[in-house]
């Protein structure tokens, strides 16, 4: 490995539009790292002792919000301009974080937060979308490398961030420092191109029908490699799940340990994942996308066998492992998106992505939250073989053939 396969990613901000988009998006995660960080704030200030409970309903928003809206962002994108999608989510996200410093109730903070979420499920799969519309087939994967080592970087670096903020500024201000954010995104993205490729033509089907609404989802399902990478992505949201929920109990329960510790332990899964995506993009020419999401898939799911039985040195190590698997599952899915699906149908294509996947992540969250409560010494060894069970399924009824092996892109029909 040299650096030049490290460095590899940062190649596509050779591409002008790219680099935009890339600091569009860049921007509206800082936004999202402050957010949640101010939330989890502003939740202690009204709720106090039930603040748990108040994060808890609003992720439930955030990912019902993404699960039932995903699909019509999906069509939206491929029938309105891209860009007018993308600067209407920042605009709007930024009016409504605007607002939260003036909340009194915690009902204000639950509509507001569905509000966010529901135009954060319109700019993500938009921006998924735009990503291969800018790029060339060489830039793509070194541009998905790239915003997803980013996504990675901003989810261990901005909520540190975050909470230096709110020292400086307050609990309610750190909400007017958010809302900047998604201006500068906004203004941002008004300098791309005023068409992109894969938008529709004057005259295209723009009726909001059940059909039009499942084209995606028949897409997502209906081609091999991308029914393959999906069903791996529900591995990787089980193994997820169980160190985003279980960690806190295993470090601080069962260990002993403190804060301090659990920062460490989970700061070693945010860098896995981090340096998983940045070598992503220098190996995406070597390696075959779907044997990289299988691999990803194993990886992260042996990562999570043998932690009940590890100290705070073994747990650093198999989180450093387990990140950088759930990277290559995610990035690599997203790669084989782009590569399975006409220009014209990928805004819907990843728009059923974003609701799947999010749903994915709806079914293992409870999975470890149940572990967690009733086999606390043994969360980790019951859920990492129920996705070891999943993983073997998936691999062993999948079917292997030369489209998965030349991985060509397809024609627009």
């Amino acid at each position: 490995m040299n650096l030049s396969t490290v460095f590899a990613p940062f190649t596509s901000l050779r591409n002008p539009v790219f680099a935009r988009l890339y600091a569009a998006q860049t921007a509206s995660l800082l936004g999202d790292a402050l957010t949640w960080v101010g939330l989890a704030l502003l939740a202690f200030e009204l709720g106090g002792t039930e603040s748990a409970g108040i994060l808890a309903f609003a992720l439930t928003l955030r990912v019902t919000a993404f699960v039932v809206l995903s699909p019509l962002a999906g069509l939206l994108a491929d029938r309105l301009n891209r860009k007018f999608i993308l600067v209407t989510a920042d605009v709007v996200r930024m009016g409504v974080i605007a607002l939260l410093p003036f909340v009194t109730e915690v009902w204000q903070v639950y509509a507001l937060m569905l509000l966010v979420n529901a135009f954060t499920a319109f700019f993500t799969p938009t921006f998924q979308a735009t990503v291969p519309a800018v790029t060339t087939a060489e830039e793509l994967p070194q541009a998905i490398s790239l915003s997803g080592a980013t996504y990675e970087l901003l989810g261990v670096l901005g909520p540190g961030l975050a909470g230096a903020v709110a020292v400086v500024l307050g609990t309610r201000n750190i909400f007017f420092l958010d809302a900047a954010t998604f201006l500068v995104s906004g203004i941002l993205i008004l300098t791309l191109p005023a068409r992109l490729r894969g938008e529709a033509e004057a005259g295209a089907d723009t009726r909001i029908t059940v059909p039009n609404l499942l084209v995606g989802t028949r897409r997502l399902w209906g081609r091999g490699p991308m029914r393959y990478a999906l069903l791996l992505e529900l591995v990787a949201a089980v193994s997820g799940a169980l160190i985003l929920v279980n960690t806190v109990g295993r470090v601080k329960g069962q260990l002993g340990l403190g804060n301090a510790e659990y920062g460490w332990v989970m700061s070693a899964f945010g860098i896995g994942a981090t340096a998983a995506a940045l070598l992503a993009g220098g190996l995406a020419k070597r390696i075959a996308q779907t044997t990289f999401v299988l691999v990803g898939a194993l990886v992260t799911t042996v990562a999570v066998l043998p932690a009940n039985q590890a100290g705070l040195a073994g747990l650093l190590f198999l989180w450093l492992l387990a990140g950088a698997g759930q990277n290559w599952v995610n990035l690599s899915t997203q790669t084989i998106i782009a590569g399975q699906t006409p220009l014209e149908f990928q805004g819907r294509v990843y728009g059923a992505h974003f609701a799947w996947s999010h749903l994915w992540w709806a079914f293992a969250y409870p999975l470890a939250g149940f572990l967690g409560t009733h086999y606390a010494t043994n969360s980790f060894l019951w859920g990492g073989l129920v996705a070891l069970a999943l993983l073997a399924g998936t691999w062993l009824l999948s079917p292997k053939n030369a489209e998965w092996a030349t991985e060509q892109k397809c024609t627009s029909t």
